[in-house]
C-alpha cells in the first residue's frame, strides 16, 4: 500500500515537472522574457480647458510609467488641436520616444479632435486595445463606455495610445493594458 502511495506521489511530481517545462515553453511567456523592461515615453495632453495645475490624466500617465520602470523622456500639454497634436508627436519621435501616450480629446463633442488627428498618421492600427479598453470599460461603467474611442497605433516605428482624459479611463487603460504589454509592442514594431 506505501509503494502504491509512493507511486503516486512520484508520478504527481513528474506531472508537476511537465508543467513546469511547458510553462517555460509558453509563448506568452516567452515574449515577455525578450521585451524591452524599460521603453522610453512621451506623455501627450491635449485639452482646451486644462492647465498643468488641472491635468490630472498626464502627470497620472507618467506617474504609472516611471512606477513600471519606464522612462518619461518629455511631456507636452497641447490644445485639442490637429496642428498642436502632429508638432508635440514629431518632438517626441525627434527625442526619441518609442511610445507616446495621448490623453483626452476622445469624446464625441465637435472639440475633440485627438482621435481624428492621429488615426490617419497610423501606418498599422492596434484595433484590440480599444476593442479590449471598452470591454473593461463596460464592466466599470456600462452602456456609456461605447462613447469612447480609445485608439492605438504604430507611427514612424512609435507605439502611440490614445487614452480618455479622465482618471479613471487612464488607471484602467494604463493597469490592464499598456503597461502589461508595452515592452513587447514596442519589440514588435522594432523588429
Amino acid at each position: 500500500m506505501a509503494h502504491e502511495g509512493h507511486d503516486h506521489h512520484h508520478h504527481d511530481d513528474h506531472h508537476h515537472h511537465d508543467d513546469h517545462h511547458h510553462h517555460h515553453d509558453d509563448p506568452v511567456h516567452e515574449h515577455r522574457a525578450t521585451a524591452p523592461a524599460s521603453v522610453s515615453a512621451w506623455v501627450v495632453t491635449c485639452s482646451d480647458t486644462r492647465d498643468a495645475s488641472t491635468d490630472g490624466g498626464g502627470p497620472l500617465v507618467r506617474q504609472l510609467l516611471e512606477h513600471a520602470g519606464h522612462t518619461v523622456a518629455g511631456a507636452s500639454l497641447v490644445k485639442d488641436d490637429a496642428t498642436e497634436i502632429r508638432r508635440a508627436m514629431e518632438q517626441a519621435s525627434a527625442a526619441g520616444a518609442r511610445a507616446i501616450v495621448l490623453t483626452g480629446g476622445t469624446g464625441l463633442s465637435s472639440r475633440d479632435v485627438t482621435v481624428e488627428t492621429v488615426t490617419p498618421m497610423f501606418q498599422r492600427t492596434i484595433d484590440g486595445f480599444g476593442e479590449l479598453f471598452r470591454m473593461l470599460s463596460f464592466q466599470q461603467i456600462g452602456a456609456a463606455a461605447m462613447a469612447s474611442r480609445a485608439v492605438a497605433g504604430v507611427w514612424n516605428g512609435v507605439v502611440v495610445f490614445v487614452l480618455p482624459g479622465s482618471v479613471a479611463g487612464v488607471t484602467l487603460a494604463m493597469q490592464r493594458l499598456v503597461l502589461p504589454e508595452l515592452g513587447h509592442l514596442v519589440r514588435e514594431v522594432s523588429r
